[in-house]
């Protein structure tokens, strides 16, 4: 697939760019009023002093109100610039070329990317509460079972955490600051979608490094064969042409089937353990884990609901909202899997 860059179609008008001059003059002409109304109310002999600075304070209010909400007001899809163009079913309340400090500031306001940002910033915080709780307990969270010897290894239990945490943190600070600028949009983007890459890979280490643990073989071919696959879609993800609207369903399937890839080691591990109790409690959690990320995905790529109602989902409950709460139930219950793997693991030392 050849990859090119695209320069933005130019769609200035002479007429619109007389426009855009029109609306910029007018702007300027209600914060020159305001101004000039509060210069006339601090100078005015007719009132006492202090009237005259209170006057003269609630006019300066006044105009620094008026020029915020000119310049920074919440705009519709059609005003966006193209690089903000995404959804065209979510038709107003979107951030356009805000200022970093305002970006930044938008976190407590409410507009179309509020819940997005929240979303994964909360399932953030959840994550880093789990690994700070299993960093500081020597048993398990789940079932009091300890976890283990000095010699047993809980790092791929931890990268899988690590992992978790820096998706959920990139696509928060990706939803927040991504209507700064153009190029600020274009690595945010990159960075959440290498997030992806990285929870989807660290997703395999704790089921592979303790069900294979005593076939170092397998152990090693399946880990390197996730983690050369997690390399190659994180490279992917930063080839700034492959994010543009047309190759959104490109990179979908790129981590669809990358999450698909764990069926081979996945298969592998029921058979040799069938016999196992344990086994039916991680295949339900891993079932459910595959359940979350696909019914997410397949909303996120069919704009549902708000294809059916484009507008009445602006603000709640569009489709990369459902996304995000699916990626956090399925990490949760990855996360519990991984938790009866390491605690069966751990309960038999030894081959």
């Amino acid at each position: 697939m050849g990859c090119t860059t695209h320069k933005p179609t130019t769609t200035n008008s002479p007429l619109r760019q007389q426009q855009r001059s029109e609306s910029v003059l007018e702007k300027r002409a209600v914060v020159k009023e305001v101004t000039v109304s509060t210069a006339s109310a601090s100078s005015s002999g007719d009132h006492p002093s202090s009237s005259s600075s209170t006057q003269a304070g609630d006019g300066k209010k006044k105009k620094i109100w008026v020029t915020i909400k000119e310049q920074y007001e919440l705009v519709e899809y059609q005003a966006l610039p193209d690089y903000l163009r995404d959804n065209e079913y979510i038709l107003k309340y979107y951030r356009a070329d805000w200022p970093l400090k305002h970006t930044l500031l938008s976190i407590f306001s409410v507009h179309n990317e509020t819940l997005n940002i929240w979303t994964h910033l909360v399932g953030f915080a959840i994550f880093l509460a789990l690994t700070i709780y299993a960093a500081v307990n020597d048993e398990s969270i789940a079932a009091g079972v300890p976890v283990a010897p000095a010699e047993f290894a809980r790092w791929p239990f931890f990268v899988f955490l690590l992992g978790a945490m820096t998706c959920l943190l990139t696509s928060s600070t990706s939803h927040l600051l991504s209507c700064h600028s153009r190029s600020v949009s274009s690595l945010m983007w990159r960075l959440d979608y290498a997030g992806i890459a990285v929870m989807i890979a660290t997703s395999f280490y704790p089921p592979i490094y303790y069900v294979f643990h005593c076939q170092p073989l397998w152990q090693f071919v399946y880990l390197a064969g996730i983690t050369l696959f997690g390399i190659g879609a994180v490279f992917v993800t930063v080839i700034p042409c492959l994010h543009s609207p047309k190759f959104r369903i490109f990179r979908t399937m790129l981590f669809v089937s990358m999450g698909l890839s764990g069926v081979i080691p996945g298969a592998h591990a029921v058979v040799q353990n069938w016999n196992m109790p344990m086994c039916f409690v991680v295949l339900g959690y891993e079932l459910a884990m595959v359940v979350f990320y696909l019914s997410g995905t397949l909303v996120y790529a069919a704009r549902i609901p708000e294809r059916w109602k484009p507008g009445f989902f602006d603000i709640a409950g569009h489709s990369h909202q459902i996304f995000h709460v699916m990626v956090i139930l399925g990490a949760y219950a990855h996360y519990k899997a991984a938790l009866v793997v390491m605690e069966w693991r751990a309960s038999t030392i030894g081959c």
